[in-house]
């Protein structure tokens, strides 16, 4: 009997036999607009941007520089996904500890076993509250991490001292 094994099956049980694979082209144009990292423009205009934020990200390293500073993600670095979780929790736990306080990004440089934490806060609050945050920040932060954490902070009196444009 000269009937390959498949269409014996397929003509047995009743089935379709097995269609070859295609690889269907596709033709849509290509579609190169960058619309990652940067900020919709308002009608009214009125949505404050800082230089930060000003910047597209192809300036990156040209007009503005990395929120984290760390040599963990070289090639042959210790922790690398360590080192992106922490600054993932320390990004969440000073948003949280000093809610709506921070006018710029959180800056983190990690130095040898140091971590720097940098920003620009807001003054709305009492100086003595403000150097309970700071030690308090510092010191949860040393014992979560198990290293020593220092805050670096500039202080201004409105957030629109930071505002570079609206949009």
């Amino acid at each position: 009997m000269d009937v390959e094994p498949d269409r014996l099956i397929a003509s047995v049980l009743r089935i379709a036999p097995p269609e070859p694979p295609c690889r269907p082209i596709h033709l849509t144009a290509a579609c190169s607009k960058v619309s990652s990292g940067r900020y919709k423009v308002t009608r009214s205009k009125n949505k404050p941007l800082t230089y930060e934020q000003a910047n597209p990200p192809h300036y990156l390293f040209v007009r503005k520089g990395f929120n984290s500073f760390n040599t963990s993600n070289l090639k042959d670095g210790v922790r690398p996904s360590e080192s992106a979780m922490e600054d993932m929790f320390i990004r969440k736990f000073i948003s949280g500890t000093w809610h709506n306080m921070f006018l710029s990004e959180v800056i983190i440089k990690r130095q040898l076993n140091m971590i720097r934490i940098s920003g620009i806060v807001v003054r709305n609050i009492l100086p003595r509250k403000m150097y309970f945050l700071i030690g308090y920040t510092e010191e949860m932060l040393t014992n979560w991490l198990q290293c020593p954490v220092k805050l670096e902070l500039q202080t201004t009196d409105s957030r629109e001292d930071v505002v570079f444009k609206y949009i």
